[in-house]
């Protein structure tokens, strides 16, 4: 599984390029199932849940041709409507595919999907969605296998922002007979660049970014050519590392309106952040502020997958901050791998987070548990006093395409130690 060794205390002077976005990758490529025909898809980040979807790519018949960045699809060839239970096991965002399986054959068969285990994770306004849209499910307590003659267009309330949820019903609403009206639809970033490839591909669909999605359903799609948008959730990763080192970097490849709940946080603590072209500039003072209270939101609100990472953060500010997560009510397993480092905090609930900064971490060996918390734990040793050692690598490649060429380019001293 591999390590990576921090040698902390260094402040971060440098630059780093941000590649495409995980979380947009993936419903594209599922996407490009729907095309029957070859995508061209630029800037795809070279990272293992990128290699997974692949796999299931080429599993359901599909010729995959990728460099590293751009990755060229054609999914004239598909035979199967089968998920591999091996990729869908590794992989929460499998479960993409379902609605473009049904959208473009009316049947989907999958084991239930796996990934980072950040608590109940249910798939039910999902399946919710596919039910109104015409999809019959077998009752099964471990398969998602369902069929419908032909998917129907209809107007799907959802009764919380899902992004996934999101994300699949646009995919089956996209060769639907009639409209789909998606409400109480996520507004992520990602959603809307899922929106501008599939308008790529010829799909009528608007309203992304909105509260609103309307889908009007058309009998066939075109070859289409796409470029990824830039990671965001990166991006914020590395405006933290600047922050925890009292740094002063430069990141390019980045669209600041989609970070803004993450720099609006580090303005309010006293970082100074401002753009040049598309890259983006972070100095940031010794003497930063608590935040008394930061909590996770559904999009425009502040990311639970930066979470972990402003958690490390805070622990090194100077005074109580708190920090509440209402997405995942078990994404706090970095908080006990960062109290190996010195930090002062306490969980109340699960969920509650009371932070009494610290004027120094220290080198430890701790262990990532997830993606984002490996992450926030490379940032804690990055500022901390020593050496720190944060096993269990293959979360974090799951969404950093090299984070150790990344923070080395900016100033930091890291490397990675394979476990073969």
């Amino acid at each position: 599984m591999g390590k990576y060794v921090v040698a902390g205390g260094k402040r971060l002077d440098g630059e780093a390029n941000i590649h495409g976005a995980k979380n947009a990758v993936l419903p594209i490529l599922a996407a490009a199932v729907l095309t029957g025909a070859q995508s061209v898809i630029r800037n795809c980040p070279d990272i293992s849940d990128t290699r997974c979807s692949i796999k299931i790519l080429r599993h359901l018949g599909c010729s995959v041709d990728y460099d590293g960045s751009t990755l060229v699809v054609n999914s004239a060839g598909v035979n199967k409507t089968t998920l591999p239970c091996e990729a869908v096991s590794k992989m929460r965002s499998s479960i993409i595919f379902a609605g473009a399986l049904l959208g473009r054959f009316g049947e989907v068969d999958s084991a239930f999907p796996g990934g980072c285990l950040l608590g109940d994770r249910p798939i039910d306004l999902h399946l919710q969605g596919f039910r109104k849209m015409g999809v019959a499910f077998e009752d099964s307590p471990d398969r998602i296998t369902g069929k419908a003659n032909k998917l129907q267009g209809t107007r799907i309330d959802l009764t919380f922002p899902s992004v996934g949820a999101t994300q699949n019903i646009m995919l089956a609403g996209v060769l639907a007979e009639g409209t789909t009206i998606i409400t109480g639809a996520a507004k992520e970033p990602e959603i809307v660049d899922l929106q501008g490839f599939l308008r790529s591909a010829g799909a009528n669909v608007s309203g992304a970014g909105t509260s609103t999605i309307v889908i009007d359903g058309v009998k066939s799609l075109r070859p289409a050519q796409y470029t990824i948008m830039p990671d965001r959730i990166v991006a914020g990763t590395y405006l933290a590392a600047g922050a925890i080192t009292h740094g002063y970097i430069r990141l390019n490849n980045i669209n600041r309106l989609d970070i803004y709940p993450a720099t609006r946080v580090l303005a309010d603590m006293g970082v100074d952040l401002w753009s040049e072209g598309s890259a983006l500039v972070l100095k940031a003072d010794k003497n930063l502020s608590p935040v008394p209270l930061l909590k996770t939101k559904p999009h425009p609100g502040f990311p639970t997958d930066l979470q972990a990472q402003f958690t490390a953060l805070l622990a090194t500010v100077k005074g109580r901050s708190v920090v509440e997560e209402n997405l995942f009510e078990a994404r706090h397993a970095h908080i006990a791998e960062l109290a190996k480092m010195g930090a002062d905090i306490k969980v109340e609930g699960d969920s509650r987070f009371i932070i009494n900064g610290v004027s120094r971490l220290h080198g430890a060996e701790v262990a990532a548990k997830d993606l984002r918390g490996g992450a926030a734990l490379i940032l804690a040793g990055l500022s901390a006093e020593g050496i720190t050692t944060v096993g269990n690598a293959c979360y974090v490649q799951r969404g950093y395409v090299d984070i150790v060429a990344d923070i080395q380019s900016l100033g930091g001293d890291i490397k990675f130690i394979s476990s073969e």
